[in-house]
């Protein structure tokens, strides 16, 4: 395999204390549990990980504190997303300058549709400004909450660009076809889908692996997908669908407070429940609900 990052790479759910700071202890444990499952690394301050948020000082804290743990740097997808080009090279410098190489970049998102000359420079600015020979840089394709997609046009110009540096594509289209279509276009690029339901079925087209958020509440469950997709049991399918299910169970429930509110039942602490404004935590109804729903999948729970 030619691919560069590959395997099951958690976006990582940030714990937050009462007051909204971030909550090192934990989040580092939480890294830990992941590693422990078999998971090939974790990503810090994606989407999931609610990483545009956070400032860059407390990004590089954390980061910080994670490598002083003993997770190694080859464990870690740092995502340097940040609307400012300097405040995501810094980011990006930093967390190479410690070790980290494998990066993940969603451009500026504050202009609408930009022209993909545009999108190319933000890219090609961030890979000169961070400076380093060993980064390993997927660009971050999630249009539906950017507005900023990666062309296929843009994706093969920034590998032509920078070779060996821009080395694959997160694609967090939710789109099979797209998905598909990108491991097929790209073979040599580390195509990584999002969308837990399609891992499978793009890697058996070409993709390389998985940096989703499902895996921080099941990450056994997505490391035999990722480790075998062609032949997935029919237990771990139907549990993909009924966790993802949970998303839903209540309309207009913001994703990374579903997850937080399944993980805090899955653990017993309630401490996950703090979100960064905007978000806030699910209403009691909806919370009860997610909490039901989980405790309704019963036995398949041990799969996880």
């Amino acid at each position: 395999m030619n691919q560069d990052i590959h395997g099951l790479w958690p976006a990582l759910l940030i714990p937050l204390t009462a007051d909204a700071r971030v909550d090192s202890a934990r989040a580092i444990a939480h890294a830990k549990r992941m590693l422990a499952a078999g998971c090939d690394g974790v990503t810090l301050f994606g989407t999931t990980g609610e990483g545009p948020a956070f400032s860059v000082a407390e990004r590089k804290a954390l980061l910080e504190a994670l490598l002083a743990s003993g997770v190694g740097p080859q464990q870690t997808v740092v995502v340097t997303s940040a609307s400012a080009l300097p405040d995501a090279i810094a980011i990006g410098r930093h967390a190479a300058q410690l070790g980290c190489h494998r990066q993940l970049y969603m451009p500026p998102f504050y202009f609408r549709q930009p022209r993909d000359a545009g999108i190319v420079e933000a890219v090609s600015q961030v890979v000169r400004g961070i400076d380093d020979a060993q980064l390993k840089l997927l660009l971050y394709h999630i249009p539906g909450l950017s507005s900023v997609p990666f062309s296929h046009a843009s994706i093969a110009t920034l590998a032509q660009r920078h070779p060996g540096q821009v080395i694959g594509v997160k694609d967090s289209s939710g789109d099979l076809e797209h998905g598909l279509a990108l491991a097929r276009a790209f073979p040599a690029l580390s195509i990584l889908v999002g969308a837990e339901q399609h891992v499978a079925a793009t890697m058996r087209a070409g993709g390389s692996g998985s940096i989703n958020g499902l895996a921080n509440i099941a990450p056994g469950l997505l490391r035999r997908i990722v480790a075998a997709p062609n032949a997935v049991a029919p237990d771990d399918e139907r549990l993909v669908r009924e966790l993802l299910a949970l998303l839903s169970v209540m309309p207009n429930m913001q994703f990374v407070c579903v997850y937080k509110t399944m993980l805090a039942e899955q653990t017993g602490d309630d401490a996950w429940l703090h979100v960064r404004a905007p978000l806030c935590p699910l209403d009691n109804t909806e919370a009860q609900s997610v909490r039901a729903g989980y405790r309704a999948i019963g036995s398949l729970l041990s799969l996880v």
